[in-house]
């Protein structure tokens, strides 16, 4: 189908750079037309009604935003955007105007054509009777019903939500999408990291058709898919079961791609402590220090790969690995490794591994394989005796400090130092004694426990390593300010507080 182009562009050299690779294409092309700014833009498009608009962003001013929007609703184009500013508020009109594709500048060769190759495809189908399917048939949904949250409008479409693995090509999932011949399908959405499909009320078969399109799929590309559907008659507006089903298209952190799961209600996360207890901190403290890479295997798997639904947040799982990864930062710092670059490398592929892997099965693995180097580079560094006494006394004492009858002696005898010599090296470094470190240790153990349990002050005095609960108040005065007793009065009445708070 040949089809008559506006294009309208400030600059006469990316006009007429457009216009040279449109007709060097294999497009065919009925007659380009070129406009220099919005005035004679607007005189051509009424004249000559053009089938496609490549239409600069940057050219419109916002007193004449309302009106180009009206002329593209009424007379319905094919549109191509482009703007010279990469920012959210130029992806968020492109959206708003349902445009096929938003083009920065400087333009790439390789980008206008994929870009006017789907303009081609998209005006086949405009314009072939039997394109049901095509998403410029709903007038009456937009994609601010996705985004926005409207108080009104309750919507009797199910939602169903599809992501590939890689973001690069969501462009590709679009376009297949789109072709795929869905029956009772009301509207495709593309956005930057999945593709949305809405089903009318009526259909009866949406799992099967989208088991169908994801073995289609997999037939012809290599990439991963996952497929949320929200099927519930429940009376929620589109754009709370977007949110929703955006929300358990994360299901994909728990269980992998190649998966579709359905649900019929709003769905929520458990929540759980994100952060290592004091006593699983000293756990792994002795798995590091005693190189258990078995233990510390199982410890994983048993944390992270057995969860069952409801699943917890991932971002709370992501803290809680952030978490354990601090305790092995602190691992390398005893053995320098922190010193050589390609310890320090690996270290941060983890960190972004936790923050923004898709997969948590692939970051438990990483993290294993990052700890098994990890040992073998501070055998390396033990060998050489280039490791540090103090940091290595530091996490002894914070593993033992509730032994009432820990002492320097135990400490450097640890660390293979003379007890002078190690006590000098700690106030080198440290600034202060034996005594006080261990001491803050023990009061920042106490604090945790005065808070989140309800435990006597006595038998809290004994956990963090006192015999004497006398001694333990008088040291946790002298070093906190305040006593036990009022440190925990006064954390109940600031957590009271900010609940009245909240709650109004």
């Amino acid at each position: 189908m040949e089809g008559k182009w506006l294009i309208a562009d400030r600059d006469l050299n990316e006009r007429e750079g457009l216009k040279w690779l449109l007709k060097t294409s294999s497009l065919p092309v009925t007659n380009i037309l070129l406009a220099a700014n919005y005035q004679e833009f607007i005189v051509l498009f009424e004249k000559e009604t053009p089938d496609i608009v490549l239409m600069e962003l940057d050219m419109i001013s916002k007193e004449e935003w309302s009106t180009f929007r009206e002329l593209m609703q009424i007379y319905d184009p094919v549109l191509l955007l482009t703007s010279a500013e990469a920012t959210f508020e130029r992806a968020r009109l492109a959206i708003d105007m349902q445009a096929l594709d938003l083009m920065i500048k400087p333009f790439s060769t390789t980008k206008v054509k994929s870009a006017y190759q789907k303009v081609s495809k998209r005006l086949g189908k405009k314009n072939n009777s039997n394109s049901a399917n095509h998403p410029n048939h709903y007038k009456d949904i937009s994609y601010e019903s996705l985004f926005i949250a409207h108080s009104v409008s309750i919507d009797y479409h199910h939602l169903a939500a599809f992501q590939t693995e890689s973001i690069e090509t969501n462009d590709l999932l679009h376009s297949f999408l789109s072709e795929f011949p869905f029956k009772d399908e009301h509207g495709i959405f593309a956005l930057s990291d999945m593709v949305v499909l809405l089903f009318k009320e009526s259909c009866l078969h949406i799992t099967e058709q989208c088991q169908k399109a994801m073995r289609k799929w997999e037939e012809e590309f290599s990439d991963p898919l996952a497929i949320v559907i929200f099927s519930g008659k429940s009376s929620l507006t589109l754009n709370q079961k977007y949110m929703q089903t955006r929300r358990m298209l994360e299901f994909t952190y728990y269980k992998g791609y190649r998966q579709l799961v359905e649900f019929d209600s709003p769905q929520d996360w458990v929540h759980i402590d994100p952060f290592l207890a004091p006593p699983e901190q000293r756990a792994w403290i002795d798995m590091l220090t005693n190189f258990d890479l078995e233990k510390i295997k199982t410890w994983l798997y048993d944390e992270f790969l057995k969860f069952q639904d409801p699943y917890p947040d991932p971002g709370l799982i992501r803290i809680r690995l952030t978490s354990i990864l601090a305790q092995i930062r602190r691992y390398m710092k005893t053995y320098n490794l922190d010193e050589q670059i390609s310890f320090e490398n690996e270290y941060r592929y983890i960190f972004n591994s936790i923050l923004y892997d898709k997969v948590l099965y692939r970051t438990v693995q990483n993290l294993i394989l990052f700890i098994q180097k990890t040992f073998n580079g501070a055998e390396i560094s033990s060998r050489n005796f280039k490791q540090d006494p103090i940091e290595r006394g530091i996490s002894f004492m914070e593993a033992n400090f509730s032994n009432a009858d820990l002492k320097l002696e135990n400490v450097a005898q640890y660390v293979e130092r003379n007890s002078s010599y190690f006590s000098h090296l700690l106030i080198s470094k440290t600034g202060i004694g034996f005594t006080e470190v261990l001491a803050r240790i023990r009061m920042k153990e106490a604090k945790r426990l005065l808070i989140e349990t309800n435990k006597p002050i006595k038998e809290i005095s004994y956990l963090v390593g006192f015999h004497n609960s006398n001694y333990f108040s008088r040291m946790f005065k002298e070093l906190i300010g305040i006593s036990p007793r009022e440190y925990r009065m006064n954390k109940l009445d600031m957590m009271k507080g900010e609940m009245a708070q909240s709650e109004n």
